[in-house]
């Protein structure tokens, strides 16, 4: 039986996706900053890909300064609001509060973190302005969290930065790609205002770049450019019936999920094929939007799959099953998917095998391929000297983002083949310091 009836409406879609980690109010920040122990070495810290000081912007609200705390965090991330709420804090930063070692509840970091943010951007309150214009301009593809990212350092250094993005909306995956109930689209869209506001770059939308005459552009217009193109559709399987109606990918079923809410189709009963975090994510939302059943299928072992195991409870926890070492070897169906065929597999070797004469068919009205999403090599492909690795992953220097085209830069999940915003966000930050480091060697 289903968990959740299907919603029909925008409240009714909102209650279905109530937030993971609500907004606190001041008297909840209060208490919870004030369970904060200070740690000297602060594991908290370490465990951030943007190395934020925790302890400081905690102090800073448990003293009443939440414009500071916001100021502390958005000086290490730029996506300071966002990540407080989409990012893994637990097995991040609030994974590596001392309080789990005694068995304790862990300081809530991330809505601590969402809490300060907030409020800044609410009330406007001016952190950041553009650095004196240094003449110099900058190209960035794609206002994800990377290009956004880049954008800002960049600004702060005093470049002229145009971002050209291919949708309607800024974030990338933050806006189309995260699940509703990490974060909301207003939530998502009030930052990336705040962010445009205070550091004046400009944001070209619909306006995807896609052919070597675009790109020659680009390159005689500007010193440098930056790619945060992140990560494109979802793989194919080439599995046969796959073409039929109700198979579809889980980035496209999420975004659609993210744009039309409630207006989402859904099936019945629905299959995930995937054992990632996507896998997890697309399970969870198909249950909220009251399908009756949700199965989530993955080749290997449970304890083999590649998502967190809170993203498995979170799932198992609004109904969503499990069937493991399992194959899909076709989508069956007249027209439209009526059930996935599998066979079942056995792990030898590290290899996944299939056991013979073990296949079995399983009814369902719709799939969802969480299978892992393309690179967008049309377009990497398109500029002259830029190394590509074995996986379809942009080559760039460690520690600046430069390419084998030294004129490019990258990061986020094109550089890194996918991962968290936070990592995109720290590792575009160290990019547009690289872009400064290269341009201001030529002068």
């Amino acid at each position: 039986m289903a968990e959740y009836n299907t919603p029909t409406s925008e409240p009714e879609f909102h209650a279905n996706f109530a937030q993971l980690k609500p907004r606190m109010n001041r008297t909840e920040a209060l208490f919870e900053s004030s369970r904060c122990l200070f740690c000297f070495d602060a594991p908290c810290i370490k465990a951030c890909p943007s190395g934020i000081d925790v302890p400081q912007f905690i102090r800073q609200i448990n003293t009443g300064n939440t414009t500071g705390a916001a100021r502390t965090i958005y000086e290490a991330n730029y996506f300071g609001n966002a990540c407080g709420k989409v990012c893994p804090t637990e097995v991040l930063c609030e994974g590596a509060c001392v309080y789990n070692l005694q068995d304790m509840k862990p300081i809530e970091i991330g809505r601590l973190q969402s809490f300060a943010t907030r409020e800044a951007i609410e009330q406007d309150k001016k952190l950041f302005s553009a650095g004196p214009p240094n003449g110099r301009k900058v190209a960035i593809i794609g206002a994800g969290p990377a290009g956004v990212s880049a954008a800002c350092e960049l600004r702060s250094l005093g470049y002229e930065v145009d971002v050209f993005e291919a949708k309607a909306q800024p974030s990338g995956l933050t806006v189309y790609g995260v699940a509703p109930y990490k974060i909301t689209n207003e939530e998502v869209l009030a930052e990336m205002a705040y962010l445009e506001a205070q550091f004046g770059f400009r944001v070209q939308y619909n306006q995807p770049i896609t052919s070597r005459r675009e790109l020659e552009a680009l390159e005689e217009s500007y010193d440098a450019v930056f790619l945060g193109i992140g990560l494109g559709l979802t793989n194919p399987l080439h599995l046969p019936g796959e073409e039929r109606a109700n198979c579809v990918g889980a980035v496209e079923f999420i975004e659609q999920l993210r744009q039309r809410h409630h207006q989402t189709a859904v099936g019945r009963k629905v299959i995930v094929l995937g054992g990632g975090n996507t896998a997890m994510d697309a399970a969870s939302e198909s249950a909220r939007l009251g399908a009756e059943d949700v199965i989530l299928a993955y080749r290997r072992g449970k304890e083999e799959m590649g998502a967190y195991e809170f993203e498995y409870d979170l799932a198992k926890g609004v109904g969503v099953k499990g069937l493991f070492n399992v194959a899909p070897v076709e989508i069956m169906g007249n027209g439209k998917v009526e059930g996935v065929k599998f066979i079942r597999t056995a792990t030898l070797n590290g290899q996944v095998q299939p056991v013979a004469g073990t296949e079995f068919v399983e009814p369902c009205d719709m799939v969802i391929k969480a299978t892992g999403q393309a690179k967008q090599l049309h377009l990497l492909r398109l500029i002259p000297g830029l190394q590509i690795d074995g996986k379809g992953r942009i080559v760039a220097d460690e520690r600046t983002g430069q390419t084998t085209n030294p004129k490019y830069f990258t990061s986020g999940d094109a550089r890194n083949g996918g991962a968290e915003v936070v990592n995109a966000s720290a590792e575009a930050k160290a990019a547009a310091r690289g872009i400064h480091e290269y341009l201001s060697a030529g002068l």
